[in-house]
């Protein structure tokens, strides 16, 4: 078994080699004077098992094309079997058309690992599962939830309410509350741009409770911050919010400061500078990811890895 990774996010490779006993694989991955990237397999890996670990963050173009670059290199390489690990699988909110002439983007990346050598894929709380349909190879899809679960149960939280900051992510509310023993409530909201939503309504009682906001992922914080004011003004006490993936843009900064949140929890999916002024509990996936190699790697069972507290994620 050799694990590769991209520029997007090599803290998270290394932790995860570093959490299973297994080296860093040795490869250059640079750029030609006019931007082109270059790649290199700095060692054999002519009939083993190999893993690309990168995250479709900023900029996701780029991160992209190394991921398809480094899969060609191996597959020309002779690796036995190559996976596709994407903590974050981006470009996954266009899953439709929902818009006439838009592309499908969520399908066309599927496309193109396929395309440039992977023979599975494992990832982390897609933006819709109906995503893992888009493959014709065996797709992995793990939870940020027990991780984020084993948090929460450490600080003994109470008197908590779990809330959806719109209607797509109710299930996974759901299923947070389930596991915490919390009631459930809802937010209606209505988008005014790609980078503007506001929130119309609440569903539930939250009055006098603790919130915990949940959400696959927040770039520009928009929904989660305007959530979060409605929340407020219905009388919600403490409000927390958890976000699977969180690639925060400066709006979204100027937004969590000045928001109702008391504490963002979110995992090392993608690589994120520090940012001053926002309270924010970064959480390591990378015990979890590794896990999922190691037993994939010996055609073990992964199924564990979808539960946690006696319960599944989804």
């Amino acid at each position: 078994m050799k694990i590769f990774s991209g520029n997007s996010n090599p803290e998270l490779a290394r932790s995860i080699c570093a959490s299973i006993g297994v080296p860093l694989g040795q490869c250059t991955v640079s750029a030609f004077p006019d931007g082109e990237t270059f790649v290199k397999i700095d060692e054999n890996v002519r009939g083993e098992d190999c893993f690309v670990l990168q995250s479709t963050s900023n900029p996701t173009n780029h991160h992209l094309m190394e991921m398809f670059i480094m899969m060609d290199a191996l597959r020309r390489a002779s690796a036995s079997r190559i996976t596709a690990v994407l903590p974050f699988y981006g470009y996954a909110r266009q899953d439709r058309k929902d818009q006439p002439r838009v592309p499908i983007t969520a399908k066309l990346v599927a496309n193109l690992l396929v395309a440039a050598g992977a023979n599975r894929v494992l990832t982390m709380d897609l933006h819709a599962q109906q995503i893992q349909g888009f493959f014709d190879i065996p797709v992995d899809h793990l939870y940020a939830a027990p991780v984020i679960y084993e948090h929460l149960h450490k600080r003994d939280v109470t008197n908590f309410v779990v809330v959806s900051p719109d209607v797509g992510g109710l299930k996974m509310a759901y299923a947070y509350a389930q596991q915490l023993d919390a009631e459930l409530a809802i937010v209606a909201k209505r988008r005014k741009s790609p980078t503007e939503t506001e929130a119309t309504a609440v569903i539930g009682d939250i009055a006098g409770k603790n919130v915990l906001l949940v959400d696959d992922l927040t770039e520009t914080a928009g929904t989660l911050v305007n959530a979060a004011a409605l929340l407020k003004s219905r009388g919600a006490e403490k409000i927390l919010a958890c976000v699977s993936h969180t690639l925060l843009n400066d709006l979204g900064v100027e937004r969590l400061k000045n928001s109702s949140i008391d504490e963002l929890i979110t995992t090392d999916s993608v690589r994120r500078s520090a940012i001053d002024g926002v309270n924010i509990t970064t959480l390591s996936v990378a015990g979890l990811l590794g896990e999922a190699i190691k037993r994939i790697h010996s055609n073990s069972s992964v199924t564990s890895l979808f539960e946690f507290k006696g319960g599944r994620t989804s």
